[in-house]
């Protein structure tokens, strides 16, 4: 009667995804033969794949139940008191939320499941109320309330004592607990929206820290008997040599989570205590290419749109590593983006793929570099070129030149501002006379934190804050700034995503002027300035103002000192 029952369960589920039109018979008929072979759920299978999300799959098994779908503020904050093992719950997907006159009310990840909720029924001796709820918000809540799981670690400093075994690196990275463990990371991690994984060995263990909104949250810490075999499953993702761990290797590798594709960018260094990777998440479906979203206003995108559509010249976007730099070019190029133009890109990496851009990856070794690149792109015959960064005089000049027959070069420059922007060039070896005919603009920008909408709250400005703003309020005038609160929206920080503040430096004749004379950077800014340029401090000002950000996240990116 069991196995009957389970069959029966198994077909009812399929027939829902399959009636409902989240996946075609014959793509579930696959799933079905992983999920046999992996000894998976059906529907982890299903996300793991990337053939229908969790959300889409959460709503259908809700409405196909006729049950409510558990939201983020349905979750405890603190366990119910219960004989009901972090383990079972772990199996079956479920976390008991609150009681009530009905019984307890549980989130279940597969609410057509009947076992479960029978068993907890049994061991809670009360009734189980269903709801139906997302992977990734059970799996959260159970790490929150119950700790995160770690994988099993083997017979103590048996990884570590057989580390120069290449096979039995092979054997590790590919156990069935390391490779759970790995997802999960990775899971939990796009679920936070962090963009950096950094897994940290120590002598006490793994250290994972994530980077969510530009702050590092520390994680778990892991048994020192798992380095080898954790850092090994990366490697082997990224398709990175695992037995070389005396110098630093670069790679990447595209997984699917929670039902999106995230590509990942891994970078592993030696260090005293093993192996240190670091992963940026590259996700894809929340990438915005829209000068809205990235946090540009009608006081600066007009005057920036009617530069990039320029026929020819020099657009660069400079600020430090991690300020949004590429991101903006991406979105740049996606407004050039038309079919009458051929744009053409040398990065590196390719972060993004880019439909209707060619886009190129610079491979030193073989003496692909960026001015070698756009030497040979000059042969194509493009009206756009994108190179990822300015990094010597050479490549320079050969932007220079193509600009001057009638290209249009998008670029980056680690500079603070974007006054510096010339300097910098000037510095390099570039001469006046030919950076006055071809840059077009310098656009420097930063990352601000985003207040969270849903708790934000305002606040009258102090006379320091006044200052630091360089605002001079009228008489009786009440300046407000915002500031964070915390929510189950935002995670508790008060913080939800970055918005860019920019300034916009054109290069007019006031400008090419100070240009041939090599002025100073400061110079260079006084006269924009005095010409309307807005300069970051006030763009960020205004987007404190206006509840955007905080005060002192503007001030933290732009204070030079």
């Amino acid at each position: 009667m069991w196995a009957l029952s389970v069959y029966a369960y198994r077909l009812s589920l399929r027939q829902v995804i399959v009636e409902r039109g989240l996946v075609a018979a014959e793509t579930l008929a696959r799933a079905v033969v992983v999920q046999e072979e992996s000894g998976e759920r059906l529907d982890a299978v299903l996300t793991r794949l990337g053939l229908v999300s969790e959300q889409a799959l959460a709503e259908t098994l809700a409405e196909a139940a006729g049950l409510r779908l558990a939201g983020p503020d349905d979750y405890p904050a603190a366990p119910l008191e219960a004989a009901v093992s972090p383990r079972f719950l772990r199996e079956a997907k479920a976390v008991p939320l609150r009681a009530g006159e009905t019984g307890v009310e549980v989130a279940f990840v597969d609410p057509l499941d009947p076992y479960p909720a029978a068993a907890l029924a049994y061991a809670l001796e009360t009734p189980v109320v269903p709801l139906a709820a997302r992977a990734g918000d059970v799996e959260a809540a159970l790490d929150r309330l119950y700790g995160a799981a770690a994988p099993e670690a083997g017979p103590d400093g048996q990884d570590e004592a057989d580390e120069g075994d290449l096979e039995r690196l092979k054997d590790l990275a590919s156990d069935a607990p390391v490779v759970r463990a790995v997802n999960g990371l990775i899971a939990r991690a796009a679920e936070q929206r962090a963009s950096d994984i950094h897994v940290e060995p120590s002598e006490d263990g793994l250290k994972i820290r994530f980077r969510v909104d530009g702050a590092l949250k520390d994680q778990e810490l892991l048994s020192p008997h798992l380095k080898a075999a954790f850092v090994s499953r990366i490697k082997v993702l990224a398709n990175l040599n695992i037995a070389e761990r005396r110098l630093p290797q670069d790679g990447r590798m595209r997984l699917a989570v929670r039902g999106h594709e995230i590509d990942l960018r891994v970078a592993t260094s030696p260090t005293i205590h093993g192996e240190s990777v670091v992963l940026r998440l590259l996700d894809r479906s929340h990438l915005s290419l829209d000068f809205d979203t990235l946090g540009f206003d009608d006081a600066i995108l007009p005057a920036f749109l009617e530069i990039l559509n320029r026929p020819h010249g020099i657009v660069l976007v400079t600020g430090p590593t991690g300020s949004g730099k590429t991101t903006t070019l991406y979105t740049a190029l996606s407004a050039l983006n038309t079919a009458d133009r051929k744009i053409l890109t040398v990065e590196d990496p390719i972060e993004y793929r880019l439909p209707g851009v060619s886009q190129t990856q610079v491979s030193p070794q073989i003496g692909l570099t960026f001015a070698a690149a756009l030497r040979s792109f000059l042969r194509q015959d493009p009206d756009v070129m994108m190179v990822g960064e300015i990094r010597d005089l050479e490549t320079a000049q050969i932007a220079v030149q193509a600009a001057l027959t009638g290209h249009t070069i998008l670029s980056t420059l680690h500079t603070n501002s974007a006054a510096a922007a010339v300097t910098r060039l000037l510095d390099m070896g570039m001469e006046p006379f030919l950076l006055t005919s071809t840059l077009n603009a310098v656009l420097a920008q930063r990352l601000v934190r985003r207040l969270c909408p849903e708790c934000r709250e305002p606040h009258p400005a102090a006379p320091t804050e006044l200052a630091l703003a360089g605002l001079r309020p009228a008489p009786g005038e009440i300046v407000e700034f915002w500031r964070p609160v915390g929510c189950s929206a935002c995670g508790r920080t008060g913080f939800k995503g970055r918005a860019a503040i920019v300034e916009l430096l054109p290069m007019g004749e006031d400008a090419g002027r100070l240009m041939l004379a090599r002025a100073e950077a400061r110079e260079i800014e006084r006269a924009a300035v005095a010409q309307g340029m807005r300069t970051m401090l006030q763009h960020g000002v205004a987007k404190a103002r206006a509840g955007v950000t905080t005060l002192d996240e503007v001030l933290r990116v732009t204070r030079e000192d």
